[in-house]
């Protein structure tokens, strides 16, 4: 999904979500002195029915986030009649990667050495980002800053992958802003291998202005589109 809107005949409470985010990302990029077109909002549907995703869809939301396997897979099959780009964004067992790869066009979490040997393909090539651990947690998603370019090397080196850039999660306890210039960083010194990999993947509801003033090309967007999330076992 662009940041562009278009005039629709709902006024269902999804609907006047959207508009309001696609509002806030356009001033957002406009503030930063920046193209709205530029941008891609995936919405994030963890939880939410694939009736939601549908309604989604009919609003002219074309990209779709998801991360957890099981939940992913089967909403792609029931709705394999709509034209979507689903991206994974949650951290990926190498067991399920092969599976992941089957419906998946763009992968976010790719985090460590052995998950980049199990996406491998000598078939078909799937969309990538290498995701950074902004936090000293080793047990977040994320490869260390200090292990990035390694990372990148074996991602370029690998067939069936081709890298978009980086990907992060700003935390919880600094300013967003000053995460996402870290991501900025990381990017620059991910250019430096790879010169095509410009994206980064950044931002969520509560911080995407923060991301785009910091040059975040994909923005990861979900309650403050979809609402709440349903209960859920």
């Amino acid at each position: 999904m662009t940041t562009s809107t278009s005039p629709t005949s709902s006024s269902s409470p999804l609907a006047e979500r959207l508009a309001a985010v696609r509002h806030g990302i356009e001033d957002a990029a406009r503030e930063a002195g920046r193209d709205p077109g530029e941008l891609t909002t995936i919405v994030v549907t963890k939880f939410h029915p694939a009736s939601l995703i549908r309604e989604l869809a009919s609003l002219g939301v074309t990209d779709v986030g998801e991360n957890r396997h099981q939940e992913a897979q089967a909403k792609a099959a029931e709705l394999s009649d709509l034209d979507l780009t689903w991206h994974f964004v949650g951290q990926l067992q190498g067991k399920k990667a092969r599976q992941v790869r089957a419906y998946a066009q763009v992968i976010h979490s790719v985090d460590r050495l052995s998950l980049v040997d199990a996406l491998r393909s000598e078939d078909a090539t799937v969309d990538c980002f290498v995701q950074l651990n902004l936090t000293p947690d080793p047990g977040r998603g994320g490869v260390a800053e200090r292990d990035l370019e390694p990372l990148v090397e074996h991602v370029l080196d690998t067939p069936g992958l081709r890298l978009l850039g980086v990907m992060a999660v700003a935390p919880l306890d600094e300013d967003p802003r000053a995460a996402f210039a870290r991501v900025r960083a990381a990017s620059e010194r991910v250019r430096r291998l790879s010169p095509g990999a410009t994206a980064i993947s950044a931002g969520m509801s509560q911080d995407y202005a923060e991301a785009i003033a910091e040059g975040a090309t994909h923005l990861r967007i979900g309650t403050a589109i979809t609402g709440n999330r349903p209960a859920h076992g």
